[in-house]
């Protein structure tokens, strides 16, 4: 990776593409195309098992959806209602295995359900269900609370017709930290991965696809990448590759957006899910990284997936009704947002009328030696990657796929001196994104960088250790997913851009008008896709 004033690591990792980079083979065993949760996943499985594998992304990595879902490791509770039992047994098992592996980057969540009169489904139908959700989940983790204990985990609850409420666990990651982590294991097991390299147009011998033509959208370079086996994990932009193979168009973008507000605005001490009161679809209120997340929607997306999605003034009024619904004495409005975030999710289509009725189970295409998945869950993204591997057996019968269901991630080891003199939860939350680099980011910082940006748990060193080892590009990779403070910070942490240039013009030598077109690209941005809509009024 590039160190201070070396940005050569970008042309390093070209070359590599197109020589295959193992002994002059000219073929990779496997190319992987996304950088999103699932592209990770097949990268990290298939390196861990000694093949040439390679990765390559249109954008950053966790452009898309994984870095803008509502950050939930769990089992769906809803799949669970609509009769979705395998789906919901995996989940949750992969939930329990990230929870053990990756504390600080995959932590316990309560959840609250409130139980009001005449509400659906009702105190003990609700318990039933969760009986069968900790079953399979191996976790008996569900208590129903009377109403003066209930308010006690809730205060400032809609107390009309309030009965009590019930508490369940799941889980909360930070899903964009979640993507590059699993690609640093994977690179660490000799992968490549690149971001900002386009697939243009598959490469086929016969009828079958061999490789991609790829450019590098930084410099307009193009080249030939060879592959015995092309994975298709670009999400909502699947079918655009599978109609190169005369695949059908099978995926239905879906709309899910959020709402971030300061913490103090809405101070929840766990997760609250409730039923919208409009469409009973659920939605949460999440403390999340010392802010509040409200999330989400459910709608089909029509615009164009290469342009950045923001919300629309009808997504933020729905949510903040869910809002004012279960906390009327806050009386939050749209001025009281701090930031908004869509993530555009690839389910596939059925043909239903409701958008939240199709199923989020996984597909897997086979065609001409392009293999496609999609849908699926952020959960679930190791055993995908399996399932993925699986079918690749057919063009690398050397390949043999068992779960043995070894970790995802290595162990941290030892943190480094520096650690002791950050308080527990802080060295927990660095040891869960880093793992074994965490002394090497500790150690990188200067002067006053193991200390917390104003308003974020989020260290100065890491901005320098993310702009010198993590691929960084443009500004808004280092803002939006190497770190969230553009989500996390007021105006997207604009006040700390003055320090923050410090930073990248040591560790990524850009000169004074490199820094302020970076600037004020990531200015308009922010502006246009995490901002509130409009004038922030409600329509």
């Amino acid at each position: 990776m590039n160190s201070p004033h070396n940005n050569d690591w970008r042309s390093k990792a070209w070359s590599l593409l197109t020589e295959a980079g193992f002994e002059g083979s000219g073929a990779w065993d496997l190319l992987v195309i996304g950088g999103g949760i699932t592209g990770a996943g097949i990268l990290r499985e298939a390196a861990r098992r000694g093949l040439a594998a390679a990765l390559i992304e249109q954008r950053d990595f966790a452009w898309g959806a994984s870095s803008r879902s509502s950050n939930l490791v769990h089992g769906g509770l809803r799949y669970l209602e609509l009769g979705q039992v395998k789906l919901t047994r995996d989940l949750l098992r992969e939930r329990e295995g990230l929870l053990r592996q990756a504390p600080g980057l995959i932590d316990p969540m309560g959840f609250l359900l409130s139980d009001y009169r005449h509400s659906l489904p009702g105190r003990w139908p609700l318990n039933a269900l969760l009986s069968v959700y900790d079953f399979l989940g191996r976790r008996w983790a569900h208590r129903y609370y009377p109403l003066d204990e209930y308010t006690m985990l809730a205060p400032r609850i809609r107390m009309t017709g309030l009965k009590g409420g019930t508490q369940y666990f799941d889980a909360v990651t930070d899903d964009a930290r979640l993507v590059f982590r699993v690609i640093r294991e994977a690179q660490k097991e000799g992968a490549v991965a690149l971001n900002y390299v386009a697939a243009e147009n598959l490469m086929k011998q016969g009828e079958r696809v061999c490789g991609v033509a790829a450019r590098d959208v930084t410099t307009g370079a193009t080249t030939e990448v060879r592959a015995n086996v092309v994975i298709n994990a670009t999400g909502a932009w699947t079918d655009r590759l599978r109609r190169q193979v005369g695949g059908e168009g099978h995926i239905r973008p879906l709309r899910g957006s959020h709402l971030v507000f300061p913490f103090w605005r809405i101070p929840v001490a766990q997760a609250i899910a409730l039923r919208h009161p409009v469409d009973k679809r659920y939605v949460f209120l999440l403390p999340w990284q010392g802010v509040t997340v409200v999330g989400n929607t459910d709608l089909d997306h029509e615009e164009d997936l290469n342009i950045e999605a923001s919300i629309t003034p009808q997504e933020m009024d729905y949510l903040l009704e869910a809002v004012r619904y279960i906390l009327p004495g806050l009386g939050i409005g749209a001025d009281h947002i701090l930031s908004t975030y869509v993530g555009i999710r690839p389910v596939i289509g059925t043909g239903l009328a409701d958008p939240s009725k199709e199923k989020r189970d996984h597909n897997i295409w086979v065609e001409n030696g392009l293999i496609s998945v999609s849908g699926g869950k952020l959960t679930n993204f190791r055993l995908m990657a399996l399932d993925v591997l699986q079918k690749a057996t057919q063009f690398l019968p050397s390949l043999v796929v068992e779960d043995s269901r070894e970790p995802v991630f290595a162990a941290s080891g030892a943190q480094g001196i520096l650690s002791r003199d950050l308080d527990y939860t802080l060295r927990r939350r660095l040891a869960g994104r880093y793992g074994p680099e965490m002394g090497e980011m500790l150690h990188c910082a200067k002067g006053g960088e193991l200390e917390r940006l104003p308003g974020a748990d989020v260290l100065w060193a890491e901005l320098r250790w993310a702009a010198r080892t993590e691929q960084v590009v443009h500004l808004e990779d280092l803002l939006l997913r190497r770190t969230r403070l553009g989500l996390l910070l007021e105006e997207g942490g604009v006040a700390h851009l003055d320090r923050i240039r410090l930073i990248c013009q040591e560790e990524l030598g850009w000169g004074d008008m490199h820094w302020h077109e970076e600037a004020e690209a990531y200015k308009r941005l922010w502006k246009k896709c995490y901002n509130v809509p409009g004038d922030g009024a409600p329509s």
